[in-house]
Order: structure tokens, then sequence, then C-alpha cells
């Protein structure tokens, strides 16, 4: 197996967070602390339980989450952020901090319809 080459930093933490729904199950975790499925499932709004699944599996891969297993009936799991996701979650926070600051323009912007 070839180790990826990246072009930018940025390139690489996209190869970790790429795509919508990791963003925002980093960013439960970072601000909600650590969550049971269903819990995070509420609290990430639109995400489909396979999405989720899916989501939580590709980033407790790269070392992103941690994933606790109670070993109990009813099952008990919880997630978590790993201390190398912690730093990832405060790296993204002046992008969080723009997007509450540019919210309403860019839903106003989101909402025009699409030139051809």
């Amino acid at each position: 197996m070839t180790q990826r080459e990246f072009y930018c930093g940025l390139d690489a933490a996209l190869a970790v967070v790429g795509g919508r729904w990791k963003f925002l199950v980093l960013w439960q975790l970072a601000v909600s602390g650590p969550q049971r499925f269903g819990q995070l499932r509420r609290l990430v709004d639109g995400v489909t339980e396979k999405v989720l699944i899916g989501a939580l599996r590709d980033l407790e891969a790269d070392s992103i989450v941690d994933r606790k297993d109670f070993q109990e009936l009813p099952p008990h799991v919880e997630y978590s952020l790993t201390p190398f996701g912690e730093s990832l979650a405060e790296a993204l926070q002046p992008l969080c901090e723009w997007g509450y600051e540019h919210m309403d323009r860019i839903g106003a912007r989101a909402s025009q319809p699409v030139r051809t």
C-alpha cells in the first residue's frame, strides 16, 4: 500500500473530514462531549442512520473519534473525540465563527436561482 501525497494542508485535512456529515459529527462531539449514537443522530439534523454509521466508522478509522462499547444489554456505545480529534475541532473553530458571522449572506445567496 502506498502513502498518499497531499497537495497542501487543506488537502490532508479534507481527506479526514471531507463531506458535510463528518464535519457536523466532529463539531457536535466537540461542543456536546461524548454521545451515544441516538443522541448524536438527533444532534446532527438531517443525517440518516446509514450515513451517520459510515461517518463514525471513517472518523474512528482515522483516529478522530473513539468508540467505547460498555458491553451491556441493551447495547451501550459512546462516541467521543480523541486528542487528535480535539486538535482538529480547535482548528475548525475559526471556520465555524466565520460561518456564523456570514450565515445570513450565505443563506440569501443559496436561495437565489442558479444562472445558466
